[in-house]
């Protein structure tokens, strides 16, 4: 049997296959080489190292979740845009979990200045052109949006939502619906950050 020949794109979906079956902590550099069936040396000239495997691992699920958002939001304004992007994140989360791991760490220079990372940026503000918050003002509603759903996502995960009613799904469309109210009131442009300095 033939060895398909490594390329670095080749290791880093080796290493999310991996993330995703085992966990985003599984994912060693001799970990992934046993799975390619080589030794760890090998990978050194396509990966510098464990870090950059694993900011590998979070380009590529920038890179899935740029198609799978711009497909939801295509053509869509508002709550329905809203929505659209929010389930891309959960669904992303449930189907990909290691890889979605990958983007809850502090990402290397790599994958904050990709593509994908600008393209994720570019459709989110599309999202928020759906709302009256001042483009100035993005910067906030992201971060909103951002620890809003990832944190939901992060508890569902860990099953914080198991023994309680109502349930997870139930107060997934609640929080949803309130990100809509929230961004539909966003408050005047409060000026310049006053805690530079």
């Amino acid at each position: 049997m033939t060895r398909t020949p490594l390329t670095t794109a080749s290791v880093i979906a080796e290493a999310a296959a991996l993330a995703d079956e085992s966990g985003f902590e599984a994912v060693t550099l001799s970990a992934v080489a046993r799975r390619l069936g080589v030794r760890t040396p090998s990978l050194y000239s396509h990966v510098r190292d464990r870090e950059a495997l694993l900011d590998g691992i979070g380009a590529l699920a920038l890179s899935e979740l740029v198609a799978r958002i711009a497909e939801v939001v295509a053509g869509r304004a508002g709550r329905a845009a809203l929505e659209g992007y929010a389930t891309v994140y959960r669904t992303y989360a449930r189907e990909r979990p290691g890889r979605w791991q990958s983007l809850q760490r502090r990402a290397g220079e790599a994958v904050v200045r990709s593509d994908a990372a600008r393209e994720v940026v570019a459709l989110t503000a599309a999202v928020l052109r759906g709302y009256p918050v001042p483009a100035a003002e993005h910067v906030h509603a992201v971060r909103l949006l951002g620890s809003t759903i990832n944190g939901y996502l992060a508890l569902e995960r860990i099953g914080s939502f198991d023994h309680s009613t109502p349930s997870p799904e139930v107060s997934w469309r609640k929080t949803v619906e309130v990100l809509d109210v929230l961004l539909r009131a966003w408050p005047a442009e409060s000026g310049k950050d006053t805690t530079a300095p």
